[in-house]
């Protein structure tokens, strides 16, 4: 895996994937950015969560469920001091669809947590991490 991170002005950068995806990053405004577009630790929690998503909704296909949609909201807590590594982090995972087995969901969510989410892993190394799931039955 390859990245480049390039400096647009300020405190603001462009950032490359190996893959040729960009997106940009900057600072907030409290240290000396502009706040145009999602910081560092903002993109850190969106990969997390976009990371054990994909797993989730992989895995269910796999248990032949019949999800319609999977949100995960993520709140997280940062130490004081630096470095402002995430302590705490709450994962809510909203899946929807028809006839879900609440047992294949749970199941599908600690697979992700366990053994296929790189990102969620690798925070669960200084964060508590905590996950909660609620269930919505599409007609």
């Amino acid at each position: 895996m390859q990245a480049r991170v390039s400096w647009i002005e300020g405190r603001a950068f462009m950032l490359e994937s190996g893959s040729g995806h960009a997106i940009v990053a900057d600072a907030p405004v409290e240290a000396g950015g502009r706040a145009l577009a999602p910081s560092p630790m903002e993109l850190v929690l969106m990969g997390a969560g976009a990371c054990t998503a994909i797993d989730v909704v992989s895995i269910l296909a796999k248990m032949r469920q019949q999800v319609t949609g999977c949100t995960v909201d993520l709140e997280a807590d940062r130490a004081a001091e630096p470095p402002r590594v995430f302590t705490r982090l709450v994962l809510r995972f909203r899946v929807a669809g028809r006839a879900l087995d609440r047992a294949a969901v749970e199941r599908a969510v600690a697979l992700s947590a366990e053994k296929y989410c790189s990102a969620t892993i690798m925070l669960g190394r200084t964060a508590e991490i905590v996950r909660e799931i609620e269930l919505l039955e599409v007609l």
